[in-house]
């Protein structure tokens, strides 16, 4: 008898308004398709070549705490404590694209927002966003903020 595994989808989260709408859009997919969600964060020390010296291991730990805290209240307060799906938070040290890149190869789908805090604001697609869907194992999807849905009415 063969167990049934439940479809995996892996949304990025940075805490930005995007990663929320792509956290919400996840959670409603899993809820239509029987999934589950895991919801990554990646977190990474310094990476300015020019700084001086180490992290030590106190401020490694205290990075890496300092990103699940940000992720469990970004999971709150986008879908709350009881989304109806099981969502797992995972935190991850690395780039924020070759995490996702990464955890895409266990995944059935994986969703991100347009754009997060990084770059340039008025890009169309976000430089994360956009290497995940150039190298993501899975299919991916890309969840625009919802700032722009009454302009849709217009189209009748």
């Amino acid at each position: 008898m063969s167990e049934t595994i439940e479809p995996l989808i892996v949304v990025g989260v940075d805490g930005s308004n995007h990663s929320k709408e792509a956290l919400r859009w996840a959670v409603a997919q899993a809820k239509a398709i029987g999934g589950r969600v895991h919801a990554v964060m990646s977190w990474q020390w310094n990476t300015n070549p020019f700084a001086v010296g180490t992290g030590t291991p106190d401020e490694l730990v205290g990075a890496e705490e300092t990103a699940r805290r940000r992720l469990a209240d970004t999971v709150a307060s986008a879908v709350g404590t009881s989304p109806g799906v099981p969502v797992f938070r995972r935190v991850e040290q690395g780039s924020p694209a070759q995490v996702l890149v990464d955890a895409s190869k266990e995944a059935d789908l994986t969703v991100v927002g347009t754009r997060g805090y990084g770059g340039f604001k008025g890009a169309l697609l976000g430089s994360v966003s956009q290497q995940v869907v150039q190298y993501a194992a899975s299919t991916v999807v890309v969840v625009r903020e919802g700032e722009d849905d009454d302009q849709d009415e217009d189209w009748d």
